[in-house]
């Protein structure tokens, strides 16, 4: 039997850097019990890796015939390729505001 296929989680922001709160922005985890943008950054990466590996554990057994339910591979499939999809729009835009910031006059 296989595992249910989870749906997407939003990404919380709510320890993020926003205006006026220091902590977040240095990276510190202070006393709040919140995460630092790196770690929500890598969980979410994790997550989009673990979707990819399901949808290849998916295509293997529908290669083999073993897979009972195509539209779990399907579904798999679909849902890593949109988690890829929105990772590269935001590398793409943070690598656009990096440029920008550096193109600016002192």
């Amino acid at each position: 039997m296989l595992p249910p296929i989870m749906p997407i989680s939003p990404i919380s922001i709510g320890s993020i850097a926003q205006p006026g709160n220091a902590t977040a922005a240095s990276g510190a985890t202070g006393g709040t019990g919140g995460t630092s943008f790196a770690d929500t950054l890598a969980s979410q990466l994790d997550k989009v890796s673990a979707a990819q590996n399901n949808a290849d554990q998916l295509a293997l057994q529908a290669a083999t015939g073993d897979l009972k339910a195509v539209q779990d591979y399907t579904i798999a499939s679909t849902e890593a390729q949109l988690m890829t999809q929105l990772t590269v729009q935001i590398r793409n835009k943070a690598v656009e505001a990096f440029n920008d910031i550096m193109r600016m006059q002192i």
